[in-house]
């Protein structure tokens, strides 16, 4: 059993690559059927220089709906991956300020996925249609500079290309790096679930109310 644990959040837009990436490491299998994250939660053994470390990747979601949620992501983690699709240009900026927000001080890994698309004929015709092209590497380098992030890695999910070096130096940054926030763990699952429920029901509420006669009156349960 690892002595040490340290904790991992993944970020980055719906369908970038990012779940796969956590499968496919933790589970060894690469998902064909995509299922947006809402929450989910992974733990794997990593050894780096000699020391077994058990890490805990937190995933989160990346579309707007759950922007209040996903910040209880955040406290008590030792490391950030801010992912990206090499296919999608746009995706490449658009963590960076709720990252610096809310987890300042904290190492950053900036990852490039799909890196098998940046040559796949279809994948540059879709984007020559909107004057876009594949993300660079040096447009990676350049942007992982900018922020300050620890390094700039690239990977392919599908072929298992940079996998496993992405949580190699994501787990060496860890191991330098103290959290900001310390909050039990059990505890900080145990709110976040709470949160989903509350932002579940609330996004249904809106879809199919309630017809007066069958609500209840939380005083019933909260005087």
């Amino acid at each position: 059993m690892s002595e040490i644990r340290r904790k991992l959040v993944i970020v980055g837009d719906g369908a970038c690559g990012k779940t796969c990436l956590l499968i496919v490491f933790s589970k060894g299998t690469f998902p064909e059927v995509y299922v947006p994250t809402v929450f989910e939660n992974y733990v794997a053994d990593v050894e780096v220089d000699g020391k077994r470390v058990e890490l805990a990747l937190w995933d989160t979601a990346g579309q707007e709906d759950y922007d209040r949620l996903r910040p209880l992501s955040y406290p008590d983690s030792h490391v950030i991956l801010i992912c990206f699709a090499v296919d999608s240009p746009d995706s490449l900026d658009n963590w960076i300020s709720e990252v610096m927000h809310f987890c300042a001080g904290l190492p950053i890994i900036l990852v490039g996925c799909k890196k098998d698309l940046r040559r796949d004929p279809k994948t540059i015709e879709e984007l020559r249609k909107t004057s876009q092209r594949p993300v660079t590497p040096e447009e990676g380098m350049a942007v992982a500079q900018k922020i300050g992030a620890r390094h700039y890695l690239e990977c392919s999910a599908k072929s298992g290309e940079g996998v496993r070096e992405v949580f190699q130096y994501a787990t060496r940054a860890a191991l330098l790096s103290s959290p900001p926030h310390q909050f039990p763990q059990e505890g900080q699952e145990i709110w976040l679930r709470l949160a989903l429920v509350f932002l579940l029901r609330t996004n249904i509420s809106r879809l199919y109310p309630t017809p007066s006669c069958f609500r209840i009156s939380s005083s019933l349960f909260f005087p």
